[in-house]
C-alpha cells in the first residue's frame, strides 16, 4: 500500500518553532502516526525524523553528515566553530577520541566526588540565607564542579561572570535580537578565557597534572601538529558548558522530589532506585529539542525521498516522549527504567547512536554521575522548605526551565 508522507502547507513554517518549541515535530510527526514528515524552514525543504526508527536513519553515517547542519547562530552561541560536532567522518572519529579518553571510570568517579564535595560547600552557605534560588546557585556550583574536574584555573571573582557567560550561550542559541548578541558575546569571551589559558599550558606558564582534561586538549594533537588554539578552548568548552547547561535537569530533579516525594524516599533507598529516578528526569522534562544533519546523497525511507544536503532534523524531545517507545510517557515514572535494557536509540534526551564512531554526546556519562551525586544530596543531605511558588515551565520556550528557579528557604546541612 503507497503511503504518502505529510507535508506542511504554505511557504515556511519557521516560525511554527517558536509557536510550538520542544512539540514543533512531534505535533507533525506522532500526530500522522509516521517518523518522517515534510515541513520548510528558512525558505528550505526540510526532512523532520522521529521515533526510534527515525533516530536510526539520523545517526546512520552512511546517509547523513553533520558538517554544514548546523546553523550558524547555534555554532556561535552554543556549540562554538570547528568542533566536534561538526566533523564526519575520520577526523571525526579522531577528535571524539579525545573525549572518550577522559571518560575513564577513575574520572567520572573523581567528578561524582568532586561534585558531592561543591555541593557541601555551597550549602553551608545557603544555612546562611533566607532564600536560595536554585537554578542560580547550581549555575555556579556546575560551573566550579567542571573547571575543578577539567583542572581549568578559576578565581573566586571569576565564578559568577564566567556562570552567566556559560547560561547566556545556552540560552542565546534559541534567541533572536539582543538575548542571542548576548549569547554570541559570552561564546567569545569564553573562547578567549579558555584559550588564553591553553597558551599559558603550552608555554609552561601554567603546570598542570599530565592526567587532567586540560592537559590532554591542549596537548591534544592531529595529523602531527598540535590542535589550533582557538579550536581546542571551543572543545575544552565543549566538556565545560555542558555540565553547566545540566543545572536545569537539577532544578527538574528538584520540582520531581517536590511533586512526587514518594521518590525522594526510594532514591535514597538504592543506587537502583537513584539510576531510574536520574534516568527519568532525563526523559521526562525538556532538555534540548532537535539536532540537525544533512543528507549524504539521496535515499528513500519510508516512501519519502531524502535529496542530497538535505538539511534533517532529529526530534529529540518528542522521541522521549513516544507512546510507542514509553508507556504513558507523559506520566513521571522512574520505575520505567527497572528492566531497561539501555537502548541507543529510545532514550535520546543527549543524542543517541554509538559513543565511539557516532554522534551521541561522550558528555552523557558525566552527566548522569553529576545527577546522581546531585539528586542524592538533595535527597539525603539537605533539609528545606519550599515556599508558595510557580516552577512550572513551557514547551514553547526554548531551553525550559521552571519559572521561579525553584525557591528554598530555612535550607539545613543532615548527616554532616
Amino acid at each position: 500500500m503507497s503511503v504518502q508522507v505529510p507535508k506542511d502547507k504554505g511557504l515556511d513554517r519557521t516560525l511554527g518553532i517558536f509557536k510550538d518549541g520542544y512539540e514543533f515535530i512531534s505535533k507533525r510527526v506522532q500526530n500522522h502516526h509516521l517518523d518522517v514528515y515534510e515541513t520548510r524552514l528558512l525558505g528550505q525543504k526540510v526532512a523532520l525524523l522521529s521515533g526510534e526508527e527515525g533516530a536510526k536513519v539520523f545517526y546512520d553515517t552512511h546517509r547523513m553528515k553533520r558538517n554544514g547542519a548546523m546553523p550558524t547562530p547555534v555554532l556561535k552561541t552554543l556549540f562554538g566553530e570547528g568542533g566536534v560536532q561538526t566533523m564526519d567522518g575520520k577526523a571525526h572519529v579522531e577528535r571524539k577520541h579525545l573525549f572518550m579518553s577522559i571518560m575513564t571510570p577513575e574520572a567520572l568517579r573523581d567528578l561524582h566526588a568532586i561534585t558531592t564535595s561543591h555541593w557541601e560547600a555551597y550549602a553551608q552557605t545557603w544555612e546562611k540565607k533566607k532564600k536560595v534560588v536554585l537554578f542560580d546557585e547550581v549555575l555556579e556550583l556546575l560551573l566550579r564542579t567542571a573547571c575543578d574536574w577539567t583542572g581549568v584555573p578559576l578565581g573566586q571573582k571569576e565564578v559568577k561572570k564566567r556562570a552567566d557567560d556559560m547560561n547566556k550561550m545556552i540560552e542565546g542559541a534559541s534567541k533572536v535580537g539582543p538575548r542571542h548578541v548576548e549569547g554570541r558575546a559570552a561564546r567569545k569571551r569564553s573562547e578567549q578565557w579558555i584559550e588564553n589559558i591553553i597558551q599559558k599550558v603550552r608555554n609552561g606558564e601554567i603546570i598542570v597534572p599530565q592526567d587532567s582534561t586540560l592537559y590532554t586538549v591542549a596537548t591534544h594533537q592531529e595529523n602531527g601538529e598540535l590542535l589550533n588554539a582557538r579550536i581546542a578552548a571551543v572543545e575544552l568548552l565543549n566538556v565545560i558548558r555542558p555540565l553547566v547547561a545540566i543545572s536545569r535537569y537539577i532544578v527538574f530533579g528538584a520540582v520531581a522530589f517536590q511533586e512526587f516525594p514518594e521518590t525522594k524516599d526510594q532514591v535514597m533507598q538504592s543506587e537502583d532506585h537513584l539510576l531510574r529516578f536520574t534516568q527519568e528526569v532525563r526523559r521526562y522534562f525538556p532538555f534540548f529539542p532537535f539536532l540537525g544533519a544533512l543528507v549524504k546523497d539521496e535515499f528513500t525511507w519510508q516512501q519519502y525521498p531524502f535529496q542530497k544536503d538535505q538539511l534533517v532534523l532529529l526530534d529529540l524531545y518528542g522521541t522521549n516522549h513516544d507512546p510507542r517507545l514509553w508507556n504513558n510517557p507523559e506520566q513521571f515514572n522512574p520505575d520505567r527504567f527497572q528492566d531497561w535494557k539501555g537502548g541507543l536509540f529510545d532514550l535520546i534526551p543527549q543524542g543517541g547512536g554509538d559513543y565511539h564512531t557516532g554522534h551521541r554526546c561522550p558528555g552523557e556519562w558525566p552527566t548522569i554521575e553529576v545527577l546522581k551525586a546531585s539528586f542524592t544530596f538533595l535527597s539525603a543531605h539537605l533539609k528545606y522548605q519550599v515556599p508558595k511558588q510557580d516552577y512550572s515551565y513551557s514547551l514553547r520556550k526554548i531551553p525550559a526551565l521552571p519559572k521561579s528557579g525553584f525557591i528554598m528557604r530555612k535550607v539545613q546541612m543532615t548527616n554532616k
